[in-house]
């Protein structure tokens, strides 16, 4: 899990705490921090303080929750009036932890958090030697573990649930992307360049001149007869 905590001795203390509960944890003491970690490793759930240097721990939830992971959202924080806890519920956190706290209550909410999402886990997909597992944000080829943004796993979790039919740029812009994104933007193309590259070859994504996208289901028969050579 990641712990979101800019005091350096209480980080510590709650990871090293943890750790004995055998729950790993990483830490990020600001927020562009956090945001950096988030969008390169896949946590099963986020440990936010709200009043964190840089993006707020507020800001961290809004982005969790803006991404659809359905990474659960734990908040520690001394704010401990109804009210804050209310707009903390409203952010889209999962549970509210006040300080101090003891770090025994703590693993057991984190473990009951886990035990909540483990309920509804989406399936795992399976597509042209791709193995695209949601709930733990990890992506195999061929049985070789392939590390994405946050970016490149949101494109290729919509190409796979595509299940080799063609999805437009306009649709990953949609889908992968936030609201506000810009329409005449060429982040799908770069990404998806960068995706393709990730994933290695031979190319699983192919790009249909002027329609879109699609999983090539034919990439993964097309190496099993170079083996066969």
């Amino acid at each position: 899990m990641l712990i979101v905590e800019d005091e350096p001795y209480l980080a510590e203390a709650i990871r090293d705490g943890l750790r004995l509960a055998a729950i790993a944890a990483d830490i990020a003491g600001d927020g562009h921090a956090a945001l950096d970690m988030l969008g390169v490793n896949s946590y099963d759930i986020a440990v936010l303080d709200r009043d964190i240097p840089g993006p707020s721990g507020d800001e961290i939830a809004r982005r969790i929750v803006a991404s659809g992971s359905g990474m659960p959202i734990l908040m520690l924080t001394a704010a401990d009036r109804l009210d804050d806890k209310a707009s903390g519920f409203e952010l889209g956190a999962d549970d509210y932890l006040t300080k101090p706290f003891e770090l025994q209550e703590l693993a057991l909410r984190l473990r009951a958090l886990d035990r909540r999402r483990a309920h509804s886990r989406p399936p795992v997909r399976e597509i042209a030697g791709l193995r695209l597992d949601p709930f733990r944000r990890e992506v195999y080829r061929e049985g070789r573990y392939v590390a994405l943004t946050r970016k490149q796993f949101a494109v290729l979790e919509v190409l796979v649930a595509a299940e080799g039919g063609i999805v437009s740029a306009e649709e990953l812009l949609e889908r992968a992307w936030d609201a506000h994104a810009d329409p005449f933007t060429n982040a799908v193309r770069i990404t998806v360049s960068a995706l393709r590259k990730r994933l290695g070859e031979p190319w699983v994504i192919a790009t249909v001149p002027g329609v879109g996208y699609r999983i090539d289901t034919q990439a993964e028969a097309g190496r099993e007869g170079a083996g066969r050579g």
